[in-house]
């Protein structure tokens, strides 16, 4: 070894993710030229000025200053609890695990994080649960004499009430879009879980009762917030891909909570759930605390992985591509992993195709070239598989980081390629928001929405929680006005969406959107809203 060689510094693909303290990006930035353990400034700044990659979180929302935004939450189940969180919130329970989480493990930041999370100024004055216990548990946690709170019997109360200016609801979705309608014909602001709505009908109604109304819509896709989303934007801005003609996103799981076999409380009783309530619109059937607890698993209540998963993964990829309703949808897939009397799938495959999406670019004869979105799914495997934006240059491979290749075959950077500059076979960029560390985590359930950018986000080169971020944007649009990042038109899409994909499952048969007149092209002999709910698993 020369005496130069033993001069040289050494760089672990680690620590040149974390030394790395001049890119514009909060989190480390790794880009092409040091693949070999070496800093070449010369290959680094070439790569930094060809693909000059930046983005900026969303602009700073206004202050939270003024009178508290009163809210009430309808549905206080595992994510009503979140939401609550979100708002600054958490229950009496909460707190005292994550105490002695972070006692057992000082590196657990849950509960410091959430401490420095700003006050969203809000009174949370209002709980509707159709289950004494977690109606009861919501007052012990937050009824106090700073904040008191009262529990409503049913929504129809609680959107009447002048005492109400925002409703956040976190129910089954069949409940979705007739209280956001309910609470927006009385005035108020609506924060709504995904899926938006439970059938194409209420699609339609409720986004006319949001043009009609003053009241501010937030759909749930906090990951609108994640800052390796954000990025990726800007990746499709400057058209660093080329022509993306494919997209691959994926749920894997294999946990039982994963697949809504949730725990179903030992108090559960007729006497203390509203079964009736609950039941709303579906088929009457008697009481089952399963059904209750675990309805995810029942069109009834649900819209199964095409309302519940792919609509998030969906909207992950509508945010950075902006491509909107496909053109047609084709779903196959069955219950091959859990034979436990549920009537939604467990593996499902949804191909999405857009014949002339709004960002597609053009080739070498000025024609616009097409885009497939494949949509894969198991509930009985968690090995994890990337999102991938496939480009005629390039492959973005999409999560929590933001990873690109490009392709060996590209024409933008060919010149770069043969120079040796760029190497196909190593990214020439990738952004790691958490490259200074994470928590471990709790359970493969955790790693899911970790790596799907749900549980937390970076601002300023501080962790925070994307439903905090998410729920802070619909509070300033309230204040100050402005339109949200997923607001009623992006859950318009997102809805019809999954709906074309549910329906194209139950009917075995592609099911197209008309543009032109913004409706699914009718079926003869069918009404698709009544295969939609029916509560089987096909139809004939």
């Amino acid at each position: 070894m020369t005496d130069k060689d033993k001069s040289a510094p050494k760089f672990s693909r680690r620590g040149l993710l974390r030394g790395l303290g001049t890119v514009p990006l909060a989190g480390a930035v790794w880009w092409s030229g040091m693949a070999a353990g070496t800093q070449d400034a010369e290959t680094r700044n070439t790569t930094r000025a060809t693909l000059d990659i930046d983005a900026s979180p969303p602009p700073p929302v206004g202050s939270m200053d003024g009178d508290p935004i009163r809210v009430g939450i309808i549905g206080f189940g595992g994510r009503g609890h979140r939401l609550c969180m979100a708002l600054g919130f958490p229950t009496t329970s909460w707190l005292e695990s994550m105490k002695k989480a972070a006692e057992r493990n000082p590196d657990d930041r849950r509960l410091a994080d959430f401490l420095k999370q700003e006050d969203q100024n809000v009174r949370l004055v209002g709980v509707c649960d159709v289950f004494d216990v977690h109606a009861e548990e919501a007052l012990e946690s937050f009824d106090t004499e700073t904040n008191s709170i009262r529990r409503y019997r049913n929504y129809e109360d609680m959107v009447a009430s002048p005492d109400i200016d925002a409703v956040v609801i976190a129910t089954p979705d069949h409940w979705h879009g007739p209280m956001a309608i309910a609470a927006l014909e009385a005035g108020k602001h609506v924060y709504i879980e995904k899926p938006m709505t439970h059938n194409i009908e209420e699609t339609y109604r409720l986004r006319e009762a949001a043009r009609n109304s003053k009241g501010v819509v937030m759909v749930g896709h906090h990951q609108r917030q994640t800052q390796s989303f954000l990025t990726a934007q800007d990746v499709i801005r400057k058209n660093i891909l080329g022509h993306i003609s494919l997209v691959q996103v994926n749920t894997n799981r294999n946990r039982e909570t994963g697949a809504w076999q949730y725990p179903i409380h030992e108090d559960a009783s007729p006497d203390n759930i509203d079964w009736e309530q609950f039941i709303g619109s579906a088929p009457m059937v008697p009481f089952n605390k399963e059904h209750f607890f675990r309805w995810r698993k029942w069109w009834a209540y649900g819209s199964g992985l095409s309302g519940d998963l792919l609509s998030h993964d969906y909207d992950r990829i509508n945010c950075v591509l902006n491509m909107g309703i496909p053109d047609s949808v084709m779903s196959s897939g069955g219950i091959y992993a859990h034979r436990d009397g549920r009537n939604v799938p467990d593996v499902m495959q949804v191909s999405m195709d857009y014949s002339d999406p709004p960002n597609a670019t053009s080739d070498n004869d000025g024609h616009k070239q097409g885009l497939t979105v494949l949509y894969s799914a198991t509930l009985g495997n968690g090995h994890a598989r990337p999102t991938l934006l496939m480009g005629h240059d390039g492959t973005m491979e999409l999560d929590n980081r933001v990873r690109i290749h490009v392709d060996r075959d590209s024409t933008r950077f060919a010149e770069l390629i043969e120079s040796g500059t760029f190497r196909p076979e190593t990214p020439v960029f990738e952004y790691d928001p958490a490259a200074e560390g994470i928590d471990a985590y709790t359970s493969a359930t955790t790693a899911y929405f970790a790596n799907k950018g749900l549980l937390w986000t970076y601002r300023d080169g501080k962790r925070v929680d994307p439903t905090y971020l998410h729920l802070r944007e619909w509070l300033s649009c309230i204040r100050h006005g402005g339109k949200p990042s997923c607001g009623i038109d992006e859950g318009f899409e997102e809805a019809i969406t999954a709906h074309m994909a549910g329906l194209s499952y139950k009917m075995g048969r592609r099911i197209d959107w008309d543009p032109v007149k913004e409706e699914l092209v009718p079926i003869p002999g069918y009404d698709l809203d009544e295969v939609l709910l029916a509560n089987i698993e096909r139809v004939a």
